[in-house]
């Protein structure tokens, strides 16, 4: 990921949005921070030209997004559509999930971004237990 110059009014709302994350967004958060999912190192908020990702792992080039109902809808849908074709034009594979995917099933999440990473054989780092 390069470091261009990101306009301050666009980091300023990238800090804003990480300072307010949804529930989904939260718990999986909590599964990438310091490097807890095999060692990929992830950040949050993240600008990428004209756009603020949810998460980034510029090591393999992957943006995660956290959907909620909105994006069901055909307006949001197009909208999604010329951001992933921008993002992937730029070299980022891009792996959308619902809201409800991640707080119902975040294995299977974190399960599928390992594969999509090319790390499903890699032997799995100890697993930090939360405590709440």
């Amino acid at each position: 990921m390069g470091h261009d110059r990101v306009p301050s009014r666009q980091r300023k709302n990238a800090k804003s949005m990480r300072k307010a994350m949804t529930d989904a967004e939260l718990k999986l958060w909590n599964e990438l921070r310091a490097h807890r999912l095999m060692g990929m190192s992830f950040r949050r908020q993240v600008p990428i030209g004209p756009y603020i990702v949810d998460f980034a792992c510029s090591t393999h080039c992957l943006i995660l997004e956290v959907d909620g109902s909105q994006h069901g809808e055909t307006e949001h849908s197009l909208r999604d559509e010329e951001r992933s074709a921008f993002l992937a034009a730029s070299g980022w594979t891009i792996l959308r999930f619902w809201n409800d995917d991640i707080i119902r099933d975040i294995d299977n999440v974190c399960q599928h971004i390992v594969i999509v990473a090319g790390l499903a054989d890699a032997p799995a780092p100890p697993r930090e237990e939360l405590v709440p």
